[in-house]
């Protein structure tokens, strides 16, 4: 009986159909979720510091106007804006205790901090200097004389960033600080201001509030530029559950906003004009 041959080409087309009837059917394409949108309102814990000395009301419309997100900025010690971000009462903090936010990233309240911007503490006094501090380079050694001196010293007592980092200076100073020449206001920076400058005493404040409020101050710098005085500003997106990625997603819109180049430079710009000198230094890495 013949064979027959089948021609090369129509092996082919057979061998390609009885693949293609091999092949599983194509499903269509499963859509990607889609990233949640930010809410329209923010909640932003920050310390007296960035609010008193102007720098808020400076940069924060241009975050507004850019996003469509309206801030509602609650200025508190950075203790206390601590507490809100751990209750979730505030979305972002900008607050200034590294150590401690770096705890707060540890303990899951936030998934990380960024650096922002620094400036630094300074050591302010009446110019009579009763404990003769003026001129001094080591913070710690100004404390021990003000101790000696017993002249008075008012404190936050707040448990903010300039509290801790005042409790530091006299804890490097071996000083327990006690008795009726040390005044605890338990206040923001600006009343704290206001109380040394009617009483005439010594106190621990950040450089850009002091600038912004020094034409009403009878209190002059008396210590600056230890390494110890440094200030870093951090800034930190709360964690939020799955119901509340809305209000995470206008946390990180704040995040990338206020480290951008573009905010970095209205930072460095601020205070030149009114003040004559930079009241921040933006140090935020992308």
């Amino acid at each position: 009986m013949p064979v027959r041959h089948i021609a090369a080409p129509v092996l082919l087309l057979l061998a390609i159909l009885a693949l293609a009837a091999c092949r599983p059917p194509t499903l269509p394409a499963t859509p990607a979720a889609s990233a949640p949108q930010p809410a329209k309102e923010l909640v932003l814990a920050t310390t007296t510091s960035t609010y008193d000395s102007g720098l808020l009301d400076a940069i924060l419309p241009d975050f507004e106007q850019k996003t469509g997100i309206k801030v509602d900025v609650v200025a508190v010690g950075t203790g206390q804006a601590l507490k809100l971000g751990q209750s979730k009462d505030a979305d972002v903090l900008l607050v200034h205790a590294k150590s401690r936010e770096e705890q707060f990233v540890a303990d899951g309240y936030a998934p990380f901090r960024k650096d922002v911007m620094y400036n630094d503490f300074v050591i302010l006094g009446p110019s009579a200097d009763p404990a003769g501090i003026k001129g001094m380079t080591s913070a710690a050694d100004a404390f021990r004389k003000i101790a000696d001196a017993r002249a008075t010293f008012v404190s936050r007592g707040d448990n903010s960033g300039t509290h801790m980092k005042e409790m530091a200076i006299w804890q490097a100073a071996g000083v327990e600080p006690a008795g009726d020449w040390y005044e605890s206001a338990g206040q923001g920076m600006g009343a704290v201001l206001t109380m040394a400058n009617e009483q005439q005493a010594y106190t621990l404040s950040d450089r850009a509030t002091y600038l912004s409020r020094r034409d009403g101050l009878d209190l002059d710098i008396l210590v600056e530029g230890d390494p110890m005085l440094f200030n870093q500003y951090g800034v930190l997106p709360i964690a939020q559950d799955e119901a509340h990625q809305d209000k995470f997603a206008a946390a990180m819109a704040f995040v990338d906003w206020i480290t951008s180049p573009e905010t970095q430079q209205l930072i460095a710009e601020f205070g030149k004009e009114q003040y004559g000198q930079q009241l921040f230094h933006p140090n935020a890495s992308q």
